[in-house]
């Protein structure tokens, strides 16, 4: 077992109806006026964005709103809720959505706080300063945005999607209330369990040896996002099926699931090139077809380890070959992914081969060279991957 932080501030309201608390919540922890920040249409027209609206007045809690975020959240808007932050002197930022949204809030919390444009954050990672406090009522489950340090944002006039972390960042509140999701599409609901679970595989394979605490930890999650997935969007207004799935997409990534691992993070690194060469492609689709690439070009490395995951969570019988038993899991994991609706390939995602090339520039510009732990990738390797997805 590596050393490790683990830093967990979030206090999770869970259930039924929990976005009535919020303005209450927030007033407690010392709010007075926030930003309220949402997505498109839905928080308006399910009628969420006015529950939450008449809470913040019940509590005298004041409020400006800024609605917009796409997904892939871009630099422009962070840069406007940057400026009313400062402009009406906000002192919370509340994201009512999923990981866009909460990400975008992130952003905006930090550029609140500094003097420079918020972009510099991203390029340079530092950390030491200020940050508004966050809080979250989530209605998408598939990022862990809503507990973990993560902050993934678009830049569409370089080109660039990058991430900046910090503990700093997490938020201090977080509501979650399973009966947000029912009326989820089903392609975004597969999606986000994609994404969920393969926050899990970079955790999973890296290049420790067995944590037995954690790895459990881990594989038990993952059995938890197969077994409901499908459940989920057969029976999309199933109570304990959407609360497992939603609990387990933020214990996914809050951190707990890789302490005392080094964690891998190439697929992702690789997945958000193909989002930022078209902001339509959906994260979790992305991942859908760049995981078991990636498992296909590595698992030679450590057969043990893929075969092992394989057992425990496809109930795949040893037969003897670890070799064959670790692709048999790699062959499970695409079976599952298409199984919810998702791509298996980049051409279904209208990737070509002359976009890969495109694309190594700025992988190698967010992620260095060379990148990942279980096996420490250049851009050549990235080249292959990204062929073997095609």
């Amino acid at each position: 077992m590596r050393n490790f932080e683990f830093c967990s501030p979030t206090q999770f309201v869970f259930g039924r109806g929990v976005e009535e608390q919020v303005g209450a919540k927030m007033s407690e922890r010392g709010a007075r006026k926030c930003l309220l920040h949402y997505g498109g249409q839905y928080a308006a027209k399910s009628g969420l964005l006015d529950r939450v609206k008449a809470s913040l007045d019940e509590a005298g809690v004041g409020y400006v709103e800024l609605g917009g975020v796409r997904p892939n959240p871009e630099i422009t808007l962070v840069r406007e809720g940057v400026r009313l932050c400062k402009e009406h002197e906000l002192d919370w930022v509340l994201a009512v959505g999923g990981g866009s949204v909460i990400d975008s809030a992130k952003a905006i919390a930090n550029g609140a706080c500094i003097d420079d444009d918020v972009w510099t954050l991203f390029e340079t990672k530092r950390q030491g300063h200020d940050v508004l406090p966050i809080a979250v009522v989530l209605t998408i489950p598939a990022a862990g945005s809503e507990a973990s340090k993560s902050c993934v944002v678009s830049n569409d006039e370089l080109g660039r999607k990058t991430g900046y972390s910090s503990n700093a960042h997490r938020p201090k509140l977080a509501f979650m209330n399973p009966e947000l999701t029912f009326t989820l599409p089903e392609y975004q609901t597969a999606a986000g369990c994609v994404d969920m679970f393969s926050h899990l595989l970079e955790r999973f394979f890296d290049d420790c040896e067995p944590v037995p605490v954690t790895d459990n930890l881990n594989l038990s999650l993952m059995k938890t996002v197969r077994t409901f997935a499908p459940v989920v969007l057969e029976e999309p207004e199933n109570y304990e099926a959407r609360a497992n799935i939603m609990w387990a997409s933020m214990l996914c990534h809050q951190g707990i699931a890789g302490c005392g691992r080094t964690e891998d993070w190439a697929t992702h690194g690789m997945e958000h090139e193909l989002s930022a060469l078209n902001t339509s492609i959906t994260h979790g689709a992305g991942l859908a077809v760049m995981h078991p690439a990636w498992m296909e070009y590595v698992h030679e490395l450590n057969p043990g380890r893929f075969a092992q995951y394989g057992y425990e969570v496809f109930g795949l019988t040893p037969s003897g070959d670890v070799l064959a038993d670790a692709r048999a899991a790699i062959d499970q994991t695409r079976m599952f992914f298409a199984s919810l609706g998702m791509p298996t390939t980049l051409e279904e995602l209208d990737v070509t081969e002359e976009d890969i090339e495109s694309m190594l520039p700025t992988l190698k510009a967010n992620k260095g060279e060379p990148f990942g732990r279980f096996k420490r990738l250049t851009m050549d390797d990235a080249r292959e991957i990204y062929r073997l997805a095609l």
